[in-house]
């Protein structure tokens, strides 16, 4: 869904150009003086959960309210509906992702489930939570691209750096000898998507979820780490049949 923002639009819902003087907050008390900066991660900050709750489809004038300002003064360090909506997305890519994940998972003086247990509950320590995952959601139901974005990190940063530690503990083929299979992103999905549907059981459907989230990981983790060895080795050895075959 396109929700781009005119200053048109703008001016019909606030009836007023963003580049007006700022009138006074809409509670009657006195605006808190803050430097630029400082007011700008204050509204941010509070329409990342604005939008959370409400949807992508909140308006920047209930926003406004919750925040005691006028409509305008939002769209004085936000242009557009949607700038805000691509900052809020910016800040949640930078808040709900460790960089140093993928060399957790390359760090081979621990066991591969050991590396992965540190992995995953330091992952669900980040984005179980009820902002990432509403966000997450909501992303994909607006037709937007960041949920999109935030899976092919996963694919590009995550899932090969497991799937190669798995290959190398078992002896199994290499990258080099024989790239990463879709099937291997398959059983990586399987792992990877039951840590954030606990979090959609919680904050999208209202359900019951385990008390002891870290407990679910690591039963996860040890299926994984327990089954994946002779399936990737059955499936890479008839890759290299049908190669032999066809050759």
């Amino acid at each position: 869904m396109n929700r781009r923002v005119t200053r048109q639009s703008q001016q019909q819902e606030t009836g007023a150009d963003p580049r007006d003087a700022v009138a006074k907050p809409v509670t009657g008390r006195p605006r808190l003086r803050m430097a630029p900066r400082d007011r700008e991660r204050l509204i941010l900050d509070n329409a990342l959960r604005f939008f959370a709750e409400r949807g992508l489809g909140g308006e920047t004038r209930e926003l406004a309210r919750r925040l005691g300002v006028t409509q305008s003064l939002i769209y004085r360090y936000f242009p557009s509906k949607d700038v805000l909506i691509e900052r809020v997305y910016e800040k949640w890519f930078a808040e709900y992702w460790n960089p140093a994940w993928a060399d957790w998972i390359s760090e081979r003086r621990l066991n591969l489930e050991e590396r992965l247990l540190g992995f995953y509950r330091d992952y669900v320590r980040l984005v179980h939570n009820y902002e990432w995952v509403r966000l997450f959601a909501f992303s994909g139901l607006d037709g937007l691209p960041y949920h999109g974005r935030y899976v092919a990190r996963n694919r590009a940063e995550i899932f090969p750096n497991i799937a190669r530690e798995l290959r190398h503990a078992h002896g199994l083929p290499s990258f080099d000898q024989i790239p990463m299979t879709e099937f291997e992103h398959d059983l990586l999905w399987t792992l990877h998507a039951t840590q954030f549907y606990i979090g959609q059981r919680r904050w999208l459907f209202g359900l019951t979820t385990p008390v002891d989230v870290n407990e679910v990981v690591a039963t996860r983790v040890h299926g994984y780490v327990t089954a994946a060895p002779a399936l990737v080795a059955a499936h890479l050895a008839g890759l290299q049949a049908k190669r032999l075959a066809s050759g």
